[in-house]
C-alpha cells in the first residue's frame, strides 16, 4: 500500500492511499496543539526512562514479562518466551530505559522526531498487548498514546518550534540536507 504525499496549500493536507483520497483543513491553532502533544509525549517518555535508570534498584523486564502481562492478552506466549529468555531479558533492561529517554529527549528538543514517534509507537504497541483489556472494547490508554505517536509523526511536529526544522535546512554543498537526501524525511520531521 503506497502512499503519495501531496502538497494542497496553507492548512490543507490530503493523500491518497490504495486509491483513496482524504482531505483535511487544519484550524490555525492545530501547530500549537501538535506541539503540546509532542511535548507531552516527550516529557512523559524521558521521566519513564530517567526514574528506571535513576531508580534504587536496576530495572529488569523479567518481573513484568512473566508476571506483569495480561493472561488474556493474545501474545501473552511471545512474553513469556521474552521474560524466560535471558539474552532476550538483558537487551530489553537496556533498550527500554535508554529507548525511553532517548525518545523523550528527541520529543523534547524536536530532533529525528518521525524516528523517536516510531519507536514510541511500537513500545506503545507492545504494552497495548501486554495491557490487554477488551472489557470495555478495544481502545485503551497504550492504543491512544501510539496514536499520538503516529499523529506527532504524520504531521512533521519536530518543524513546530524543534530541531529538525533547522537541522532539514543545514546545506551541504548548496544544497539543504533533507533536499539532497529526501529518504531523511521519513526520520526528521
Amino acid at each position: 500500500m503506497a502512499t503519495e504525499k501531496m502538497t494542497v496549500g496553507a492548512n490543507v493536507f490530503e493523500s491518497k492511499v490504495g486509491g483513496m483520497t482524504v482531505r483535511g483543513k487544519a484550524h490555525s491553532l492545530s501547530a500549537w496543539f501538535v506541539l503540546a502533544l509532542r511535548l507531552m509525549m516527550g516529557y512523559a517518555f524521558l521521566y519513564a526512562g530517567l526514574g528506571k535508570l535513576l531508580a534504587a534498584e536496576p530495572f529488569s523486564a523479567e518481573g513484568f514479562l512473566l508476571h506483569g502481562v495480561n493472561q488474556a492478552s493474545p501474545l501473552v506466549g511471545l512474553f513469556t518466551w521474552m521474560g524466560t529468555t535471558p539474552w532476550f531479558v538483558e537487551i530489553v533492561n537496556v533498550a527500554v530505559p535508554f529507548g525511553q529517554v532517548a525518545i523523550g529527549l528527541g520529543l523534547l528538543v524536536g530532533a529525528m522526531v518521525r524516528l523517536a514517534a516510531f519507536f514510541g509507537a511500537t513500545m506503545m504497541f507492545m504494552f497495548y498487548f501486554a495491557n490487554w483489556s477488551v472489557e470495555h472494547g478495544l481502545i485503551n490508554g497504550d492504543f491512544a498514546y501510539l496514536l499520538v505517536f503516529l499523529a506527532v509523526a504524520a504531521f512533521g511536529a519536530g518543524r513546530i518550534l524543534g530541531l529538525d526544522a533547522l537541522i532539514e535546512r543545514y546545506e551541504i554543498d548548496g544544497q539543504p540536507l533533507l533536499e539532497k537526501y529526501p529518504k531523511l524525511d521519513y526520520i526528521l520531521g
